[in-house]
């Protein structure tokens, strides 16, 4: 059952989800069906807008706002926790500067597996509904995130920690090499791909 697609525009949406794209895979075709500011957007966006086209054969750009910046970035004049977000730029300085302002809050916080990526997209929600927030916002939601209890709700488009985490709860005293080696064979075949469909194939 290993994956013969090809990421052209007669795919399939089965197999677009049953293949595995890289990122520069998936950038050079969404330029080629003429969908906008590539450069600009995360991968799982991109793979949306793609399966859109699939559907429908229509091209949709991304509506996300503040896509294409202009100015001063906003850590270049100073971050504070009063300044409004304009020109967010995801670097070491801005990652040290909320890191630092959470541990003054709190400064038993422990960084938690995911917090980061769920702080990015709250901050992308906030700004798409029109809400002005500040670097102070930024700051409490960070810490809130990373003081909330449980593991976080899995995200779907995030499919190769996704698997790692499952294999590893799944499957007894399996170590971090065998679950890398477990996902390169998923990632060959015309499968989805989760531990699920992974162990099922497996016992075949």
């Amino acid at each position: 059952m290993k994956s013969s697609s090809k990421l052209t525009k007669n795919i399939t949406e089965t197999e677009f989800d049953n293949g595995y794209w890289y990122a520069e895979e998936i950038k050079t075709f969404a330029k080629e069906i003429g969908i906008e500011n590539v450069p600009k957007l995360r991968k799982d966006e991109l793979e949306k807008l793609i399966k859109h086209f699939i559907r429908t054969g229509q091209v949709t750009n991304s509506q996300r706002k503040n896509l294409v910046k202009t100015g001063a970035k906003d850590f270049e004049l100073g971050l504070t926790l009063s300044m409004p977000i304009r020109n967010y730029t995801s670097n070491k300085q801005t990652k040290q500067f909320l890191e630092k302002e959470a541990l003054k809050i709190n400064p038993s916080l422990k960084k938690k597996s995911g917090a980061r990526y769920r702080l990015n997209r709250w901050r992308e929600e906030q700004i798409q509904s029109g809400k002005k927030i500040t670097y102070g916002d930024l700051v409490k939601q960070y810490i809130k995130l990373n003081e909330t209890e449980g593991s976080f709700e899995k995200i779907q488009s995030v499919r190769y920690i996704n698997f790692l985490s499952d294999f590893l709860k799944s499957e007894k005293e399996a170590t971090r090499d065998q679950a890398l080696q477990a996902w390169k064979q998923l990632k060959k075949l015309d499968i989805p791909k989760d531990y699920k469909s992974w162990k099922k194939q497996s016992k075949k």
